[in-house]
């Protein structure tokens, strides 16, 4: 189904200023920086503003449009949060409940306490790790990808990487609690598998798997017929192409030479609740609409309003900030005004930002630097979707946020 389309200036936003947006992001494409820029802007749940640029593979013939479908990696993460909540909602699962009463293999696991990768010197944590820490990021869990401490390399000695692991998210999780964690849970705040072993939670909680229970509760009833942790075979061809940025030389190649459909073209063993999906920007839009609009969508009631809004505050302790807690930690948002709420970071000081904005802002992204923000206050959702990795590479994000708050205009 086509994405309605609204003038521009029935959202209150200027119709000239949105044409901005697709010009600003030509020289990318020109240039051969970006394959690919999707843009979809709504405001009041209308969407007044969808651009499609660059094709489906670099400099190639076929145009992206609404059908096509983008790993959006981290912005599973949300999905995952939100699949939590539901089951917080129905009391089948608490925030402050230990994660091993889940998942037993975490009821002995170790902190990294000094020494080397090859010889750890390990302590036990000051308390155990929570669901909560597990949505919040600070259950010390780590990244084998991230490369900044020695726990990240044990990670990397051990396998401890969802997209290589033979077993299934059971077995991935239990060989996760084998490795120390990088620090005592609440401590600090920093990127991590936390949302997969959430995604674990969420199995054992409900007694059905990752993507049983993302297709029964919310892809149907949603209606987002586009969004799997595997392509359905008559639809890989519609799957863009992902592309890594060489931080060394700027040189851009295909990030999955064996073909760009080789990971997605069957069921994966790890389901990740951390960076397994693809999807839509239409599919996501639906996603996002259903919680600017208090959980709601179409009759479907995903979340109470109550507890969307409980899930959009900042819970870093001492309504600290991610810079606070994680300064020199990778994550898909900046570090500098945001807090961190149940499954996204969260806009608390929006001078600290550089960007206009609104406090109470939620917001993710993802790896092949897609990215998502919904601002309450304007009633504003605006979605971006490319395929470049790592999404640092260019500053896109904050780009678009310029050029998308410049439009409003009442």
């Amino acid at each position: 189904m086509a994405i309605e389309r609204v003038d521009p200036a029935e959202a209150g936003l200027s119709a000239e200023k949105l044409k901005r947006i697709p010009a600003y992001f030509d020289g990318y494409i020109e240039q051969k920086r970006l394959p690919c820029v999707a843009v979809l802007v709504a405001r009041g749940g209308d969407v007044a503003h969808l651009s499609f640029q660059g094709a489906t593979e670099m400099g190639g013939g076929r145009p992206i449009g609404e059908d096509t479908i983008y790993r959006i990696y981290s912005m599973t993460k949300p999905v995952t949060s939100v699949a939590a909540m539901m089951l917080f909602e129905e009391g089948a699962l608490r925030l402050d409940h230990e994660v091993y009463r889940y998942i037993p293999e975490f009821q002995d696991v170790m902190v990294f306490a000094g020494g080397t990768a090859e010889k750890p010197e390990l302590r036990k944590p000051d308390r155990h790790m929570t669901v909560r820490d597990l949505f919040l990021h600070t259950s010390g869990i780590t990244y084998a990808f991230l490369q900044q401490t020695p726990v990240d390399a044990i990670y990397r000695a051990k396998g401890v990487d969802y997209s290589r692991h033979g077993g299934d998210l059971k077995s991935f999780c239990e060989l996760l609690a084998t490795a120390p964690l990088v620090f005592s849970p609440g401590d600090r705040w920093n990127y991590s598998n936390s949302t997969d072993v959430l995604g674990r939670v969420v199995e054992v909680a409900s007694g059905m798997s990752l993507d049983e229970f993302f297709q029964k509760r919310i892809f149907a009833p949603l209606g987002m017929n586009d969004t799997f942790f595997s392509v359905p075979e008559d639809k890989v061809e519609r799957l863009m192409a992902c592309y890594a940025r060489n931080p060394a030389n700027g040189v851009i190649g295909l990030a999955d030479p064996a073909g760009k459909a080789a990971a997605y073209a069957k069921k994966p063993n790890v389901f990740s609740g951390g960076g397994g999906l693809a999807s839509t920007i239409g599919d996501y839009f639906t996603f996002c609409k259903m919680l600017g609009n208090g959980g709601e969508l179409n009759g479907v009631r995903i979340l109470s309003p109550k507890t969307l809004e409980f899930m959009t505050l900042n819970h870093l302790p001492g309504g600290k900030t991610l810079k606070d807690m994680g300064d020199k930690t990778f994550s898909e948002s900046r570090m500098d005004g945001s807090g961190f709420g149940l499954g996204w970071a969260v806009t608390t000081d929006v001078v600290a930002t550089t960007q206009p904005g609104s406090v109470g802002t939620y917001s993710w992204g993802g790896m092949a630097s897609t990215f998502f923000w919904i601002d309450p206050v304007e009633d504003l959702i605006a979605i971006q979707m490319t395929q470049l990795m790592p999404s640092g590479a260019y500053p896109i994000r904050p780009q678009l946020q310029q050029l998308v708050y410049a439009a409003i205009e009442d």
